[in-house]
């Protein structure tokens, strides 16, 4: 991977070519920009072959780790961070497979249990361990000091981010333009 996207690379010349300031802080956010998306890429181009997104990973994974009793379609919908009608699309996809089935809920008839089919635990298991080196291998350049550090360096920048997010910096802008 070049160290960034070209689009990146574009981005940053034409703000140097204009004198804009900051432009080291850009770019380390266009690495970090630029990393992501080759992450992201890879780890699409890992699952295709299964037949599995990322979205539909995750399901595989919270159903493996709830056992066999399951989890309510709400319950995964927390877990995973994603409303209950991307959940719902996901499980269907997913039971249409025959990798996932909705039960009734043994306390509630009324509410619905998802667990796994005896294929969706093979596949779960399958591209679990697969992954799971996959992303353990992801920083191996770095040595166990590099690693702590790079942890805390990211945990500092996220822990100012409300401050510095968009919204914000857009919020103050439009209020300053206002004045």
């Amino acid at each position: 991977m070049q160290a960034l996207e070209q689009k990146y690379q574009a981005l940053l010349d034409e703000m140097q070519r204009r004198g804009l300031p900051g432009a080291e802080d850009i770019r380390l956010c266009f690495q970090t920009l630029s990393l992501a998306a080759a992450i992201d890429r890879d780890c699409a181009a890992l699952l295709a072959p299964h037949g599995l997104s990322e979205g539909r990973f995750v399901m595989l994974f919270l159903l493996d780790a709830a056992g066999p009793e399951g989890l309510a379609p709400h319950q995964l919908a927390q877990r995973a961070g994603i409303s209950r009608a991307t959940v719902t699309g996901l499980l269907d996809g997913l039971e249409r497979e025959r990798l996932v089935e909705r039960q009734p809920d043994a306390q509630d008839r009324r509410a619905l249990r998802i667990q796994l089919t005896a294929a969706g635990q093979r596949l779960a298991q399958q591209v679990l361990e697969q992954h799971s080196r996959w992303i353990a291998g992801l920083f191996t350049p770095l040595d166990a000091r590099e690693r702590a550090q790079l942890a805390q360096l990211l945990a500092k920048v996220a822990a100012q981010w409300p401050a510095a997010s968009a919204a914000s910096t857009a919020s103050t802008t439009s209020t300053a333009g206002a004045a």
